[in-house]
């Protein structure tokens, strides 16, 4: 079913990481990969799922935790850019896909998060697991404590790279919270995801996120591959001023994820539309007021009502103000004195509260009477 959600601001984002519910036949659209979650970044609709919630092994996109770890310390100022981490032996000989930083060198923060971020650099990420929480270890912990702080229910991470272990588990649904909140926590440094090359120790390495380099409209995240996990993505494209995210994981090769991944946002984009049905104050409908120095009071939504859906669904759908009878003066400014209810072909409904958008007074005595006396000979309310 059809989620519709108001449009969050940046100053209550957390609004965005709960409460997700799904489209209209969103298990309708086959693909290989074995986990798949698609959502629309404004409105946090469900586009397209598939085993969301198993948990799975995320490879190198669990890196994404380890890049959230520093960019808090960054935002902080308990850590700058500039700032260095020493290279230890276990950093240097880690194998698997490497920024190729030097045993005992001193690396800048910056650089790092490039190695991480770009290349993928499981050398990078272990510099900066051991300079952040002093072993490796211990950061894993600090990542999945504070994992649970902003909002992922279900990942343990035991490690900064996304090594092999059998107890380093995510799901598609925490991972997308994860890019939500890296785009919308730390909008300065997120362009680091956009960039798709990196040249450190006069060795240049490509960034590893296929939809860079199509016309796709992607500016981030991370790939990840292991024979444990398969060929997976978290990914982010805009187009037309409108975000998606995407993740997904179980392919079985760079080129299947590649087509994957373009073929589940151009779906994404193609079949459903973000739809502004009311603007921040703007009136809803006026509301009959009994024994008010105001007839009316308008009836407005706490935010500006945004939702997702499909071109078809739109056009079937109904708005409608419901109320238990016309509120009795005195109305204070911002009580809630009814429900706006909209539904549509195969979504579920959708109740928001509607709140009185200005004060109104209660009529005197002489008023009052001249008011009842009128309802009870005519009928007619307030008049």
């Amino acid at each position: 079913m059809l989620n519709l959600r108001l449009k969050i601001s940046s100053v209550a984002l957390i609004v965005l990481f709960a409460g997700w519910l799904t489209a209209p036949n969103a298990n309708a659209l086959e693909t290989a990969a074995l986990q798949v979650l698609l959502i629309d970044d404004q409105t946090g609709t469900v586009l397209l799922e598939k085993d969301p919630d198993s948990l799975m092994h995320p490879a190198s996109m669990s890196k994404l935790m380890t890049v959230y770890m520093v960019y808090e310390r960054l935002e902080e100022g308990s850590l700058t850019l500039d700032d260095t981490f020493v290279v230890s032996e276990k950093a240097w000989r880690k194998g698997g896909s490497k920024m190729f930083v030097a045993v005992n060198s001193r690396i800048r923060i910056e650089d790092l998060l490039r190695g991480v971020i770009i290349q993928s650099g499981n050398d990078a990420s272990i510099v900066l697991a051991e300079g952040i929480s002093g072993s490796e270890d211990a950061f894993a912990d600090d990542m999945t404590e504070r994992s649970r702080a902003i909002g992922l229910i279900d990942s343990v991470f035991r490690n900064a790279t996304g090594w092999p272990d059998p107890e380093h588990l995510v799901t598609a649904r925490d991972l997308t919270v994860l890019a939500q909140r890296i785009i919308h926590d730390f909008p300065q440094y997120y362009p680091m995801f956009a960039e798709k090359e990196f040249t450190y120790n006069n060795i240049k390495q490509g960034n590893r996120n296929p939809l860079l380099y199509r016309d796709a409209g992607a500016d981030g995240l991370k790939t990840g591959h292991t024979n444990a996990s398969g060929y997976g993505l978290v990914a982010s494209a805009i187009r037309n001023g409108r975000r998606l995210i995407l993740v997904l994981n179980g392919l079985e090769s760079v080129g299947q994820r590649t087509h994957e991944s373009e073929r589940l946002l151009d779906w994404g984009f193609r079949e459903f539309k973000n739809y502004e049905l009311f603007g921040a104050g703007a009136t809803v409908e006026d509301a009959p007021v009994w024994l008010g120095e105001d007839k009316t009071v308008p009836l407005v939504l706490a935010e500006p009502l945004t939702v997702t859906m499909t071109r078809s669904a739109r056009r079937d759908m109904k708005v409608a103000v419901v109320m238990d009878g016309p509120p009795p003066a005195p109305i204070q400014a911002g009580v809630v004195i009814g429900r706006l209810v909209i539904t549509a072909p195969d979504t579920l409904p959708i109740e928001l509260p509607l709140m009185a958008g200005r004060s109104v007074g209660r009529l005197g005595f002489v008023g009052r009477i001249g008011a009842a006396l009128g309802n009870l000979l005519w009928g007619l309310g307030s008049e």
